[in-house]
């Protein structure tokens, strides 16, 4: 005992230590964000209202699908798991290779028309403030994404296709509680990630999910992990 304070014990200080460790990263990977000059204004593209633009460029309206990177960011941001302060960072990686920085404390606009507007103001002035406050709720940083990781961290990779596959759920209560946990998910409509730098690669289903429903069980598993209701 030291000046009158009993020192915590060994316990407390694990628990402690434990706690602060907790923590995900999301990696939205392949989002299709791309502004061009439509008319008069910049426009965030999709395959919706650029049809024709797309179609006079040679591009494919298929792939331009920036709704999958808005319902997979309001996935994460309004799971249990954010309210407890648990996700401590969020990026989303474009095609275009753009690595765009997302605070998850930010209150994304809830309809796709206004998530749009905000994207293309984004990319064109690189940043996002808080109204209230001096915080950027958006940016563009350098990649690799990698450079923004804790050292000792686990990485997994998520896919229909890959080879380990069995109860998320379970698979989570294997994981260390005093590690950051890294995620990659696809944001796009079809295909496979591209992230070399994953330790694991993981199912989340027997079946092909959209990225939102997958980010859903994935956060769901946490908070059954660390008792978050």
């Amino acid at each position: 005992m030291v000046g009158g304070l009993q020192p915590p014990s060994i316990d407390e200080e694990e628990e402690v230590k434990k706690t602060a460790g907790q923590g995900i990263i999301f990696v939205l990977e392949d989002a299709q964000l791309e502004v061009a000059q439509v008319g008069k204004s910049y426009q965030l593209l999709n395959c919706d209202d650029h049809a024709s633009y797309l179609k006079k460029h040679k591009k494919d309206p298929a792939l331009f699908r920036p709704d999958i990177c808005h319902q997979a960011l309001l996935a994460i941001l309004d799971s249990p798991l954010n309210k407890a302060g648990k996700i401590k960072a969020i990026y989303v990686h474009t095609h275009k290779n753009v690595l765009i920085s997302v605070n998850p404390k930010i209150r994304l606009p809830r309809t796709f028309k206004r998530f749009c507007g905000l994207m293309a103001q984004l990319l064109q002035k690189l940043s996002i403030r808080a109204t209230n406050g001096p915080d950027k709720l958006l940016k563009i940083v350098k990649g690799p994404v990698t450079k923004y990781f804790p050292l000792e961290c686990v990485r997994l990779g998520f896919s229909w296709a890959a080879t380990k596959k069995e109860p998320f759920h379970k698979y989570v209560q294997g994981l260390p509680d005093d590690k950051t946990v890294v995620m990659v998910v696809g944001a796009f409509a079809h295909g496979k990630i591209d992230a070399p730098w994953v330790d694991d690669e993981v199912a989340v289903s027997e079946y092909p999910l959209s990225a939102a429903y997958a980010l859903g069980r994935i956060t769901n598993a946490f908070e059954q992990k660390w008792s978050i209701f």
